[in-house]
């Protein structure tokens, strides 16, 4: 019998309003070395529906990973990290903020928060290229995530 290595992929979850950030976040990731379904929701509202698999989410696939901007409609990115990181079934997913606030304020309050890094976004497209690629090969080249429980 032939034992076939289905390499299961990456799922990520880009919690994003702005459709420049999320057309070269998805091109930088589509040229990864690592298999990856990428997801996007573009407010704090709907991050959480996904995560919490509400309403059209409700098959909605667990992230390995969340890139999340703190200026969001709706519902703030700082109030959605608070929100993951208290809910027992999603504290353990990593928590990528990748915003274009320098503010020490903002990075303190996420850290405190619970984020996992903080990466201000370059306003250069190549630039930003880059700082995806380094994200990417950080988290699922080095980083040892935590099981994905589907449940």
């Amino acid at each position: 019998m032939i034992k076939t290595n289905k390499i299961k992929p990456i799922e990520i979850l880009m919690v994003e309003d702005n459709p420049g950030d999320i057309r070269l976040a998805q091109e930088a990731i589509k040229e990864a070395k690592v298999v990856n379904n990428m997801h996007i929701v573009n407010d704090g509202v709907e991050a959480l529906a996904y995560l919490n698999k509400q309403d059209k989410y409700i098959d909605a696939v667990r992230p390995d990973l969340i890139l999340l901007d703190l200026n969001l409609p709706k519902k703030d990115g700082r109030e959605v990290l608070a929100e993951i990181k208290k809910t027992p079934e999603l504290k353990c997913i990593p928590v990528v903020v990748l915003t274009i606030s320098k503010d020490e304020e903002d990075i303190l309050k996420t850290y405190n928060l619970h984020a996992n890094c903080y990466v201000t976004k370059p306003v250069d497209f190549g630039q930003f290229i880059e700082v995806v690629k380094a994200i990417e090969d950080f988290w699922f080249t080095i980083v040892k995530l935590p099981p994905n429980g589907k449940k």
